[in-house]
């Protein structure tokens, strides 16, 4: 789950993470008050959607599909240029490189006072699931593409790894901002912000915190300029305020049915629809796709206790794609028995009137009677016995040709 920069930046502040003034707007009228109330005389007008590169995107209409404005983030020297990019912002699609093609209606914007920057840096904090830790990395390449960084100069990344019980240690936080060439109140600045974010990343069970530009300010502070928050959706049992932060218009609409249903699903822009339990088994079976020359058309873990109504609301999901031609299901059964499965498979089909291609493969708990029940029926299914075949055999069923 992603929250906007506004609210990201109100948890920051809680925290004690230094944030400038900045009041969330939702029309032209809060954004002119904003300006008046926060008495600097430059602010930057801030798209808010969920996707990075804001500041490298453009502004299309709606309707005509005009382009408006190049850049979602704008620095306003007067209250006539709040006006003016606040209109060119506020309903209108920005695209970015994340968003892809389609872009994101932009409905909020964030009115931020100025900041006298001295240097810009890079912060993120995340889960490391290869060393059971987590990871804090910083960079003096800040306000510019981390993968482009990543990429060119690796050595520019600064990296510390704690543990999340013990939380990041004075030493590790101050390792890390020599690393960064900061002293004196700079270095002692950035490690009490580093600390203080290991403490927000733990306490709301996070996934990725990244500040991007992370600033030092004249007066040698530093300051979190941008800030980027997700959550690990396993741990919404634990934090009920969630709902309350959550922007529905950010999601696509099949992404919020699937999540009613219990379903994690991500469209894709393949042909072969994918339905797993199991979050890695999901992966593992757009790889194998991937491998036999075919293209998955999204991402659906329908979860270890998935029953006949939730199995068929997937399938009516995956087949709701214009793009389909295909569908794998691919499941291992432990806490689900595989001759449910293959049952409510049977149901689910005939209730959306399946007419494409469909390969199933069984493994574990009842794998055998699933088999059975399927080859059993009347529905036009291939089954196999392991990932490989699958794989091959959707692309088959589709009319591809298998590498």
């Amino acid at each position: 789950m992603n929250i906007h920069e506004y609210q990201a930046k109100a948890m920051f502040r809680d925290s004690g993470v230094p944030v400038q003034e900045g009041v969330h707007c939702r029309t032209l009228e809060d954004a002119l008050s904003a300006y008046d109330s926060l008495g600097s005389e430059v602010v930057a007008v801030k798209s808010q959607i969920h996707a990075g590169g804001r500041g490298k995107g453009k502004l299309f209409c709606p309707e005509s599909g005009d382009l408006v404005m190049d850049g979602g983030v704008k620095v306003a020297f007067s209250r006539e240029d709040v006006e003016k990019f606040a209109k060119n912002i506020l309903g209108n699609k920005l695209v970015t490189k994340q968003t892809g093609p389609d872009g994101k209606m932009v409905s909020n914007i964030y009115i931020e006072a100025g900041c006298d920057i001295s240097h810009e840096y890079y912060l993120a904090l995340l889960i490391d699931r290869e060393t059971e830790s987590l990871l804090i990395m910083a960079s003096t390449e800040g306000g510019v593409d981390i993968e482009e960084v990543a990429e060119k100069t690796p050595e520019a990344i600064h990296k510390e790894w704690f543990d999340p019980i013990d939380g990041l240690s004075s030493e590790k936080a101050f390792s890390l901002s020599n690393s960064l060439g900061l002293d004196g109140h700079s270095a002692d600045s950035f490690a009490e912000m580093a600390i203080n974010l290991a403490s927000l990343f733990v306490e709301k069970d996070c996934s990725m915190i990244e500040i991007n530009p992370l600033v030092r300010s004249g007066s040698g502070g530093m300051v979190a300029l941008d800030a980027k928050v997700s959550f690990d959706d396993n741990a919404s049992f634990r934090h009920p305020w969630r709902d309350e932060v959550r922007d529905l218009s950010e999601e696509s609409d099949v992404e919020v049915r699937a999540n009613e249903h219990g379903l994690s699903y991500v469209d894709l822009d393949g042909n072969i629809g994918c339905l797993v339990n199991g979050a890695g088994l999901a992966m593992a079976t757009m790889d194998v796709i991937k491998l036999y020359g075919g293209e998955p058309a999204n991402f659906l873990d329908i979860g270890g206790g998935a029953d006949s109504e939730s199995i068929t609301a997937a399938f009516g999901i995956i087949l709701e794609d214009p793009s389909l031609e295909g569908i794998l299901v691919n499941i291992f059964g432990g806490i689900i028995r595989c001759d449910i499965v293959a049952r409510s498979i049977i149901e689910a089909s005939e209730e959306t009137g399946l007419q494409v291609p469909l390969v199933v493969r069984f493994s574990g708990t009842n794998h055998e009677e699933g088999r059975n029940v399927l080859e059993e029926s009347d529905l036009d299914v291939i089954t196999v016995s392991t990932l490989g075949d699958a794989g091959e055999e959707i692309v088959k069923a589709i009319g591809g040709e298998s590498s």
